[in-house]
């Protein structure tokens, strides 16, 4: 147990490590070319990079387990019912966190500006998704479901730090949630895949979001013309869309427990 604590930790470390180091490179590098750290394209290649990192030395390392053999079981129907349930939890999660009391946002303005940048959903939607799931999926629930006694234990404690290390209040909760359900979806199927296709689809719908709310005050009945009935009709529509899709991940992934 000592020696996976101490894994976890080196873990979080080498990712938040690299984002600090690549953050700090961009803030001598860029004046060189004119370009101040805080400008969009500074954040997009600031944070690609340093994901990029992150994939390779995880890989190289073989810290992250990436469970490829998933897919030779041509599992279309399970990554379809993900990208489902990704799509089904996006109004739900949203409504919910405004129902929470207010709580400081450090990272709205840098997302939007990453936005309408270009480059800016690559960095956001592919990168960020695939480093994340290797580090918080294949590395640390994988380390942590090989020790622990109770494996939700294992999808609690990773779920928690991934909520932390996101170090935006406003997103906690949300990523706290999103990580319970990716763990569990990783120790259900042994691959970090499936997680991958669920956070690039969160993700995705988020910077469409954000191009459609560029106001980070804006409240989600608004794109509803302010009518809360539909809102609360499209919030139902949502949970028929997620509650069978957990249900067939659930049934299809039984055998990879």
């Amino acid at each position: 147990m000592k020696r996976t604590i101490i894994d976890v930790i080196m873990f979080i470390a080498v990712f938040v490590g690299l984002q600090v180091f690549v953050t700090l490179l961009a803030g001598i590098v860029a004046p060189l070319f004119g370009v101040k750290g805080d400008h969009p394209m500074a954040m997009v290649v600031t944070s690609s990079v340093a994901n990029l990192a992150t994939i390779v030395i995880f890989l190289w390392r073989r810290w992250g387990m990436v469970g490829k053999d998933f897919l030779r079981a041509r599992p279309m129907a399970t990554l379809g019912w993900t990208m489902a349930a990704a799509a089904g939890v996006v109004i739900p999660s949203i409504w919910l966190q405004e129902q929470l009391p207010p709580m400081p946002d450090t990272a709205s303005e840098a997302l939007l500006k990453m936005v309408h940048t270009t480059g800016g959903y690559f960095a956001i939607a592919i990168l960020a998704p695939l480093a994340e799931e290797i580090v918080f999926r294949g590395a640390i629930v994988g380390r942590l479901a090989q020790v622990a006694k109770n494996r939700w234990a294992a999808i609690l404690v990773s779920a928690l730090l991934f909520a932390l290390v996101h170090g935006n209040p406003v997103q906690m909760p949300h990523a706290f949630v999103i990580g319970v359900f990716l763990g569990w979806l990783f120790l259900r199927t042994g691959s970090i895949i499936p997680g991958v296709v669920f956070h690039w689809m969160n993700n995705t719908i988020a910077y469409f979001l954000t191009l459609f709310m560029p106001d980070p005050d804006m409240k989600i009945v608004e794109l509803y013309g302010g009518n809360q009935q539909s809102l609360l009709l499209s919030i139902l529509f949502s949970l028929c869309i997620l509650v069978p899709s957990v249900i067939q991940i659930a049934k299809r992934t039984s055998t990879h427990k």
